[in-house]
C-alpha cells in the first residue's frame, strides 16, 4: 500500500514538474498562468507552441543588429555637411543577398499582366503604373539604344540590377512579394490549395492583409482554394464544421518585405560582424570590405576592382584586359566579392533605394533606434457593417503623379486604406499624427523665420513660401474628364530648395558614379515618383524573436 502511494505521488510531482517546466519553455500545450489546456480539440485560443526561430525568407541573408556610427564619412571633399556622424542602434533583419534583377522585375509584369490584363481598359493603367521607364537609359549626344530596347527584358541581361524604377514602384514591387511568397507558404503549410496563384484574377486573389483581417474575401471567397491541400476542417462547440485559416499566432504570418530604411542599409553595407581592427569599430571602415584601396590585395587576384564604378573621366571600366573591372554600365549580380554579410554589391553596380525621406540633419536627439523618416500611419476603411472594405474592380483609385505617371492606390483584392485619426492618436504620447514625414524638421514652427503660429496672418501655408524650411516646387498635374493631361509648372522665383516630402534618401554609388560615392555613409537624395539609369533597389524584412540565430536550430 504504501508502495503504491509513493509511486502516486512521485508520478504527480512529475507531471506537475513537467507542466510547469514546459509552460515556462514555451513548449508545452498547457498555460503557465492558468493551467487552461492551449491548442484544444474542441476549438478555443489557437497558438504554435513548438515555433522555434523565423526562417531565413527566399533570396535574403540574415543581418545581426548591433550599434554603429552612422554618418560617418570618410572623404566630404564636397563639403555637404548633410549626414552628421551619429551613434544608432539597429535591431536583427534580413536583406536581399544581391539587387533585385531584372528577372525578378519580369516575374512581377508577368502577374499583373495576367491577373490585371492591360488590354482592359479597366486595367491598362494599373500594368502602365509598374513598368520600368526605359527611356532612362537615352542620351542628348550618346547612342544607348540598345539598353532602351533591350536591358528589361533581354535574357542576356536577366541577372542585371534593374534599374528605370522609381521608390514608388520598388515599394509596390515589395508589397507584391510579401503576397507571393506568403502565398506560397500557406500552400505548403496546406491553408491553401496548391499553385493557387495561377488561378488568380482581378477581384479573386490573394492579398496577406485580407487575409489576415477578412479570410473568406480571399480569392473571391472561393472555397475550393481556402479549404484546398492536406489541411483539415475543425468543428465548433456545435459540432458544426468550420474552416480554419492561419493567423499571426500560428507563426506561419511573417513580416513583409519592404525597403530597407536608410540605417539598415548602411549598417548592413558596412558589414561590420567579423571586425577585428580597432579603427573598423570606430566607425572608419571606408567601404564595405576591409582596406583603404578600392583594388584587391590577394595575391591571387591583386590589382582587380572590387566593385563596379567609373574610374575617371571618360573611363566606365578601365583598360580592356586583366584591369579592367569587368563591365560598362551594370553588371551581373554576384560578380564581385559579398561583404561579411554575405551582401553583394553594397558598392557599385547600382545605387539603392532606401525607405526614408530625406533630410540633411538626423534628429538622433529623439531617436537613436531603428531610426527612420517616413512614417505615414493608416488603417483599413471599414464598410458600414464593420467589415473591412476589400478593393474591386470597380472601385479602383487612381493617383496622378506630378511627372504625369499614374498608379492604382490600391490593387483590387487589397483592403483598402485610409489616414488614422483621433481615434487612435487621443491622449498618446508616442505619436499624434497620421503622417510623421516632416515632424521636428520642415514644418512652420521649426522654420528659421517662422513669426506668427497663425496661418491667415502669413497668407495661409499654401500662399505663404518664405515661412518654409522645404521651398520645394510645386508641379501640378491631373486629369481631366476626357483624359486629357493637364500639366502646371511651378516657376516662382521664390522656391529655394527641391526637398520636400517626396524626396527619398539613396545609397552606395553605381556603374555611373566616382569612387567617392562607394563610402556606405554617403547619401544623397532624388523625387519618390522619377528613375534613373542607374538607382536600383533589394528588399529588406524585420526579424522577430530573438536577436541571434539558433545555433541549433536544423531547419533554416
Amino acid at each position: 500500500m504504501k508502495k503504491v502511494i509513493v509511486s502516486r505521488i512521485l508520478m504527480l510531482l512529475a507531471v506537475s514538474l513537467t507542466l510547469v517546466g514546459c509552460g515556462r519553455s514555451g513548449g508545452s500545450n498547457v498555460d503557465s498562468a492558468t493551467g487552461w489546456e492551449i491548442n484544444a480539440k474542441e476549438g478555443g485560443f489557437q497558438y504554435n507552441t513548438k515555433f522555434k526561430e523565423q526562417e531565413t525568407p527566399p533570396g535574403t541573408v540574415f543581418v545581426e543588429g548591433g550599434t554603429f556610427t552612422k554618418g560617418r564619412v570618410q572623404d566630404d571633399v564636397m563639403h555637404d555637411w548633410n549626414n552628421t556622424p551619429n551613434q544608432q542602434h539597429v535591431q536583427s533583419f534580413y536583406m536581399d543577398e544581391t539587387e533585385v534583377t531584372n528577372q525578378n522585375y519580369l516575374m512581377y509584369l508577368e502577374w499583373i499582366k495576367q491577373v490585371y490584363p492591360p488590354e482592359d481598359e479597366n486595367f491598362r493603367k494599373i500594368y502602365e503604373g509598374v513598368v520600368p521607364d526605359t527611356l532612362v537609359w537615352r542620351n542628348r549626344l550618346g547612342y544607348n539604344e540598345v539598353m532602351t530596347n533591350n536591358y528589361l527584358r533581354h535574357p542576356g541581361y536577366g541577372q542585371y540590377p534593374v534599374v528605370g524604377v522609381s521608390w514608388i514602384q520598388a515599394v509596390e514591387y515589395a508589397n507584391w512579394r510579401s503576397d507571393r511568397v506568403q502565398e506560397k507558404s500557406l500552400q505548403q503549410e496546406g491553408y491553401l490549395k496548391q499553385d493557387s496563384q495561377y488561378e488568380a484574377t482581378a477581384d479573386a486573389n490573394f492579398s496577406t492583409d485580407t487575409y489576415i483581417n477578412a479570410p473568406t474575401q480571399t480569392f473571391g471567397g472561393n472555397e475550393d482554394i481556402l479549404r484546398g491541400g492536406k489541411l483539415k476542417a475543425q468543428t465548433d462547440a456545435n459540432g458544426e464544421e468550420i474552416n480554419v485559416y492561419a493567423s499571426r499566432e500560428t507563426g506561419i504570418i511573417s513580416p513583409k518585405y519592404r525597403l530597407p530604411t536608410e540605417s539598415e542599409w548602411e549598417y548592413a553595407a558596412l558589414g561590420l560582424s567579423e571586425i577585428r581592427s580597432y579603427n573598423s569599430y570606430r566607425g572608419r571602415k571606408k567601404y564595405p570590405w576591409d582596406g583603404q584601396y578600392t583594388r584587391s590585395g590577394k595575391r591571387k587576384v591583386k590589382g582587380d576592382q572590387l566593385a563596379n564604378f567609373k574610374q575617371g573621366k571618360g573611363d566606365y571600366g578601365g583598360i580592356a584586359g586583366w584591369s579592367d573591372d569587368g563591365a560598362d554600365i551594370t553588371a551581373q549580380v554576384k560578380s564581385y566579392s559579398a561583404n561579411d554579410y554575405g551582401l553583394y554589391d553594397m558598392a557599385g553596380n547600382v545605387a539603392e533605394w532606401v525607405a526614408d525621406v530625406y533630410r540633411p540633419i538626423v534628429d538622433d536627439e529623439f531617436n537613436d533606434f531603428n531610426y527612420y523618416r517616413g512614417n505615414v500611419y493608416t488603417k483599413n476603411v471599414l464598410n458600414d457593417d464593420g467589415t473591412v472594405k476589400v478593393v474591386t474592380t470597380g472601385n479602383i483609385v487612381y493617383d496622378t503623379l506630378p511627372n504625369g505617371k499614374v498608379i492604382a492606390r490600391d490593387l483590387p483584392g487589397e483592403i483598402a486604406q485610409k489616414p488614422i485619426d483621433e481615434d487612435e492618436t487621443y491622449l498618446r504620447t508616442n505619436f499624434d499624427r497620421s503622417d510623421n514625414r516632416n515632424f521636428r524638421d520642415g514644418d512652420r514652427r521649426s522654420s528659421r523665420v517662422y513669426d506668427d503660429f497663425d496661418e491667415e496672418s502669413t497668407g495661409g501655408e499654401e500662399n505663404s513660401t518664405t515661412n518654409k524650411m522645404y521651398n520645394s516646387p510645386k508641379h501640378r498635374t491631373e486629369v481631366d474628364s476626357t483624359g486629357k493631361m493637364i500639366r502646371e509648372w511651378d516657376k516662382s522665383s521664390k522656391r529655394t530648395s527641391l526637398v520636400n516630402d517626396e524626396a527619398r534618401v539613396f545609397k552606395g554609388g553605381s556603374w555611373k558614379d566616382r569612387e567617392y560615392w562607394l563610402d556606405p555613409a554617403q547619401r544623397r537624395y532624388f523625387p519618390q515618383n522619377m528613375a534613373t539609369d542607374y538607382i536600383g533597389f533589394r528588399c529588406a524584412l524585420s526579424r522577430v524573436g530573438s536577436k541571434s540565430k539558433s545555433t541549433n536550430k536544423t531547419k533554416n
